[in-house]
């Protein structure tokens, strides 16, 4: 007898073991033909899977989100693979998985792929659709199947099989006649990847990642289960592109970065301008919720990293000198030991807990030049860093309490629609499992009496404590990860941080890591993309410009320009000797998002005409009034 637990808690009893199929056809008709794949006790199987045992079973369908999306997509990389292999036999297959937004395959090829070629394998991918062939997981004895693809001349993959232990069974997967080393899951037949599919572009990558093994070709493709889904990510492609935060920064004057400074940026006066007034808000806020700023060295002795244990995690990111009298330093890649260095100094008292100490931090870590991306992913930035010392008792209030001024702050930039995901305990990892346990189990409790949703992201907290992870979506669906909220037993532990209880005794502080913004650049980055260069007036570098028809309105304009300054308000004055239409095209393309335009009638009325970015129309307004609204308009939330 096997007991069968669907989703809806209802369970089936059956006499013998049954396949994925066979249930899914059980439950009903349309379920059978909706299956793809099921899931048991939360593995992925197909549909052809066996159940012998009892067991909690879902069917995944092509309504069930992500798990669903990464099958298909999976499969639609072995279809690509198949389908280069038809068109051109001499290529060797490698590494084909599914990614975020789609899948990749690597290729080993002699004569490089051309975005003609792509067209071609588009279409043969589409033939071997239509021809609905049937995958078969086979079973392989490891030793016979590196001979198999040796056989073939398929080195590669040879070399992966051989590298399995000896005497373990490996799958393979076949459809038609093109066979793969894979552990599945995947669909029961090519017929149900559909046409929903795009090749996107050609890239190099190395063999296994390494440089010194041989270059690879990797072509990149996008997989959906319907076209309008498929039409609407290729959209958000293309208003990506024209948001890209490196062509506005050139284009917007904001900021350059050079191969004199990989993986810096050099902030032009528009830039710097944006990211002083970002600061500025975020240091209100905090100031306002009680937060000290403070600031500690760039160059710290590494005997403190090893003491807190970031040497062993990040020691191949950090950048050390070693001076002339043979001190070890490392330029900080984070700010936390640190601050724990300045809460240790004089005694602490539960009286002063919890402490919020803030720090626009300026951090560097070594990343790889391929990882580099823009002002997102750089080496040199700086973070709204703050860590609370606090006592168990008061998790629960500081992450409610963090949590109100984190929703406050992207609300503020104009993000209102914020996910979260819970990460809990890594591999490498310090501490105990006790003390994992504890701070896993406060952090959820606090979670949740703050009212926030999480998804589970396995394996992904920091090394010291799990975290909490904020993730924002644009104003085009994309997803950035910027808040975070770690609780830490362990630094204080390593680091031998205390404060006098109320009963006398000595006790460890709890540590909460917190960031809002993440790093300004990278932050910075997402607010270019995200209003793709047009800043509400509070943010905009340059908040409005007054613009001459003729010559004869200069002196006013300058009148104009020293008056809206005065008043607190980023202007500039453009009195050239162009017609008034050209002006108005140049500024609107550099997305100032006011115009006030002055011409004779104007200087004699003492009046502007107001003209706003992205609209026709124009409103004449006496000067008084228009530096009242715009006063109004461009106050800082905060």
């Amino acid at each position: 007898m096997v007991a069968i637990t669907l989703p809806d808690g209802s369970i089936r009893r059956y006499e013998s073991p049954l396949s994925g199929l066979e249930l899914a056809r059980d439950i009903g008709t349309g379920l059978a033909k909706a299956a793809l794949a099921i899931t048991v006790d939360g593995v992925a199987r197909d549909l052809s899977f066996r159940i012998e045992q009892d067991a909690a079973v879902s069917i995944l369908t092509a309504k069930s989100g992500a798990p669903a999306l990464e099958l298909l997509r999976h499969d639609a990389a072995h279809v690509m693979a198949e389908a280069v292999q038809e068109l051109y036999p001499e290529t060797q297959v490698t590494i084909g998985p599914a990614i975020d937004n789609g899948f990749y395959y690597d290729f080993a090829r002699p004569t490089p792929f051309t975005p003609e070629d792509l067209t071609k394998i588009e279409q043969r991918m589409a033939e071997i659709v239509e021809r609905d062939e049937a995958i078969s997981r086979e079973e392989w004895d490891r030793d016979e199947a590196v001979t198999f693809f040796e056989a073939r001349g398929e080195k590669y993959k040879a070399e992966l099989i051989a590298a399995i232990p000896a005497g373990q069974t490996i799958s393979l997967y076949r459809q038609g006649d093109f066979i793969d080393l894979c552990r599945g899951p995947h669909l029961p037949s090519t017929g149900k990847l559909g046409k929903a599919f795009k090749l996107m572009k050609l890239a190099g990558a190395y063999w296994r990642g390494d440089s010194r093994n041989e270059m690879l070709q990797r072509i990149y493709g996008t997989a959906w289960f319907d076209k309008k889904e498929l039409d609407a990510y290729l959209h958000m492609l293309e208003e990506a592109e024209k948001r890209d935060h490196r062509r506005l920064g050139r284009e917007l004057d904001l900021f350059h970065q050079q191969e004199e400074a990989i993986g810096a940026v050099f902030w032009h006066h528009k830039g710097w301008t944006l990211y002083r007034a970002v600061e500025t808000y975020i240091r209100r806020r905090l100031e306002a919720n009680g937060y000290l700023e403070v600031k500690t060295p760039q160059l710290v002795d590494y005997s403190l990293w090893e003491a807190s244990g970031h040497a062993d995690k990040f020691a191949e990111n950090m950048f050390t000198i070693t001076t002339q009298d043979d001190r070890h330093l490392a330029v900080k890649p984070m700010n936390c030991p640190c601050h724990v260095q300045i809460f240790r100094q004089g005694i602490k008292s539960y009286r002063d807990l919890p402490l919020r100490m803030a720090e626009f931090g300026s951090c560097h870590r070594y990343e790889p030049s391929g990882a580099l991306h823009g002002i997102m992913r750089v080496r040199a930035f700086t973070q709204d860093d703050a860590h609370i010392f606090c006592t168990e008792d008061q998790i629960v209030s500081e992450t409610i309490d963090f949590c109100r001024l984190l929703k406050q702050v992207y609300q503020d930039f104009g993000f209102t629609d914020v996910r979260v995901k819970f990460s809990d305990r890594p591999a490498k990892r310090a501490g105990s499992d006790a003390t994992w346990d504890k701070a896993e189990a406060a952090l959820l409790h606090a979670s949740e009496a703050a009212g926030l949703e999480t998804t589970r992201n396995p394996g992904e907290g920091a090394f010291y404590g799990p975290k909490l992870e904020f993730v924002l979506r644009d104003a085009i669906g994309r997803d950035w990860q910027c808040g975070t909220l770690q609780v830490d037993f362990v630094l204080p532990e390593r680091l031998d941080a205390s404060y006098v209880a109320e009963d006398g005794s000595r006790q460890r502080p709890v540590m909460l890591h917190r960031a809002i913004l993440g790093s300004f650049e990278r932050f910075i980055g997402i607010l270019i993309e995200n209003f793709a260069g047009h800043f509400p007036l509070w943010l905009a570098p340059v908040q409005a410009v007054v613009a001459t028809i003729v010559s004869d309105a200069d002196e006013y304009a300058r009148e104009v320009r020293a008056t809206l300054r005065k008043a607190g308000l980023r202007v500039d004055l453009d009195v050239r000797n162009e017609k008034i239409n050209y002006k108005v095209r140049e500024h609107s393309l550099a997305k100032v998002p006011v115009l006030l335009v002055v011409g004779k009638r104007e200087a004699e009325t003492r009046t502007v005409a107001l003209r706003r970015l992205g609209g026709t129309e124009q409103e004449v307004v006496a000067l008084d009034q228009a530096v009242a609204t715009l006063v109004a308009q461009s106050a800082s939330p905060v």
